[in-house]
């Protein structure tokens, strides 16, 4: 199972694409830890691992444009520095 096929499943987390295919790991990563429940981040980890999702999301919040929602910024931050 690739990451692409949990957004296929929930197409409401990236409701502006209907080409799942072509989406990248970063954009897939930023739509399940923004707009997904727990259930959903924890089916992100075991497809990509732990390790991977928090190296994308330390890059993302990193960057000028950060589409995190504060909270959620916050939240994960604290979350990937205990476990990953």
């Amino acid at each position: 199972m690739k990451a692409q096929d949990l957004i296929k499943r929930k197409p409401y987390l990236l409701w502006y694409t209907k080409n799942y295919d072509a989406l990248s790991d970063e954009a897939v990563v930023e739509a399940v830890l923004n707009d997904g429940d727990f259930n959903d981040v924890r089916k992100l980890i075991t497809i990509l691992g732990i390790k991977k999702v928090a190296a994308i999301f330390r890059k993302q919040i990193k960057s000028r444009r950060c589409n995190y929602d504060p909270k959620i910024k916050n939240y994960f931050s604290l979350y990937f520095k205990k476990y990953a």
